[in-house]
């Protein structure tokens, strides 16, 4: 394969030795290198994980305002949105009346029919909370009631008899569920890569590697703000704070102390494809205050997952995992599903939750500042990210925000790296189109050099290889890279080069 020349979405050299992706008429830019525009923004959101890529997407809608999607890291989604548990909630068991209620039931709604659009998988398979003893059993009244005071009607309770039939392998002793329909899981990778692919082609800015560390100046009284970050000052008139982990760092930029982020590991295991037999519904415990508890669910690539733990930390980088923390997991997992036990586990990682003391949400306009704070979102916010971000922009455009006209996107369709969906090597009509197709660099997961390629000359592009794996699977089957790893890094340093 040779090195994609500039076109739409290739990596060229910008101002000053900065890498931009090149873009179309009217679209924006993808920096990771070198200094900022001098001009000022209308509004910047930092932080481009699920939540922030949403709200830069909504703002795109209007095409009056000049928008900036701001991230420390070097790619979309790599903080708490790459390492959940990947499940889009019906809000079943949220809060009744709480702001989180509502936008995760709409975020369901309007992701569903997005996703759709879009070519993101995502696949219904219903939820059961299962009880283990008489405790358990006695909650799951409550949690129905909860449901139908969210609005879900179609939760009703299993007997043993029932749940055994629905799920054979499940670990003897359990008593009863509750099975709620429309719980469904989908790819959290694809889906706020969407969101950033669609702002950027419709003008949003969108600046890698750039870590925001002062805020200083604004008002509505039309003076800018000055973000002080790692590559220099970037001006702005709105900010939005949608930076997960940190937050409550950036609101105490601007003087705020609403709220205080608590790190919360989960740590998760996942196994390898030969398990997806086992499972046909997401497993879930019975609730308790530190969340929904450990988990088995199947996934749209195919695999099964176990986890996550709940570890509240200080530290606002620990992703590692922990030889106890995945024994922990082991344990239950043997009692829910022991068969998953004699599995192959192909990957483990771990995530940070952004947890806070509140129940809620801690969405926030303060009109005076011309900013917005969106915290506290935690593992709902894949879910609620579409509704988050109509919610936001209300309001922005209730504190004195002029948002100007609204336009319908073009919409994107995303590579379909769900297990339902075939590879292209597998389809003879694009072989035949592109011969690249049919040339299989990661046996595994049956992904081409033709992907591979049209990943790397993306409107937003792959800086690492774990970027590449999420875009196309490559190096995330069975072997982990052991068969296909050399092959394709060569592939990603010469699309470098």
């Amino acid at each position: 394969m040779t090195a994609p020349g500039p076109r739409e979405g290739s990596v060229t050299a910008g101002p000053g030795g900065a890498s931009v992706t090149a873009a179309g008429p009217g679209e924006g830019s993808v920096t990771v290198a070198g200094p900022l525009p001098v001009r000022p923004y209308d509004v910047t959101v930092v932080g481009a994980g699920v939540v922030g890529a949403a709200l830069a997407r909504e703002l795109a809608r209007h095409p009056r305002l000049r928008v900036a999607l701001v991230e420390a890291q070097d790619d979309v989604g790599q903080g708490t949105s790459k390492a959940n548990t990947a499940i889009l909630h019906t809000g079943f068991d949220a809060v009744p009346g709480s702001l989180e209620a509502r936008l995760v039931r709409e975020g369901h709604r309007l992701l569903s029919a997005y996703a759709a659009e879009s070519g993101i998988p995502v696949e219904p398979v219903g939820a059961l909370l299962v009880a283990w003893d008489a405790d358990q059993l006695a909650a799951l009244p409550g949690l129905a009631d909860k449901a139908r005071r969210n609005a879900h009607d179609g939760v009703r309770p299993l007997d043993a008899a029932e749940l055994y039939a629905r799920e054979p392998h499940l670990g003897p002793g359990a008593l009863g569920a509750l099975h709620v329909p429309g719980e469904s899981v989908i790819c959290p990778w694809t889906t706020p890569l969407a969101y950033a692919t669609q702002a950027v082609r419709h003008g949003v800015d969108l600046h890698l590697r750039c870590r925001v560390e002062s805020v200083t100046g604004g008002g509505t009284d039309g003076g800018h703000q000055v973000l002080g970050t790692t590559r220099g000052p970037l001006h702005t008139r709105w900010l939005v704070n949608a930076a997960g982990l940190h937050a409550d760092t950036l609101d105490r930029m601007r003087g705020h102390e609403d709220f205080t982020v608590t790190p919360r590991r989960g740590q998760l295991l996942v196994f390898d494809t030969f398990a997806r037999d086992l499972v046909r519904h997401i497993l879930l415990p019975v609730p308790t205050a530190l969340g929904k508890g450990v988990l088995v669910a199947p996934t749209v690539h195919g695999n099964v997952l176990l986890g996550p733990t709940a570890e509240d930390l200080d530290d606002r980088t620990a992703t590692g995992t922990t030889a106890e923390g995945l024994a922990g997991l082991r344990e239950k997992g043997r009692r829910v599903l022991p068969a998953l036990l004699e599995e192959e586990v192909t990957a483990v990682y771990a995530g940070l939750r952004a947890a806070t003391e509140h129940d809620d949400y801690r969405i926030t306009a303060h009109p005076g500042q011309a900013y917005v704070t969106v915290g506290g979102i935690r593992s709902t916010g894949l879910t609620a990210s579409l509704a988050i971000a109509a919610h936001v922009r209300d309001l922005l455009a209730d504190s004195g925000l002029a948002l100007g006209p609204a336009r319908d996107l073009e919409p994107v369709h995303m590579p379909r790296l769900g297990r339902t969906t075939p590879r292209p090597c597998r389809v003879p009509e694009r072989v035949a189109a592109d011969p690249e197709y049919g040339v299989v660099v990661c046996p595994c997961e049956q992904v081409s050099r033709g992907e591979i390629r049209d990943a790397l000359a993306t409107t937003v592009p792959p800086r690492s290889l774990d970027g590449l794996r999420r875009r196309t699977r490559a190096r995330a089957g069975r072997c982990q890279g052991d068969t296909c790893g050399a092959a394709v890094r060569e592939l990603f340093e010469q699309a470098r080069r």
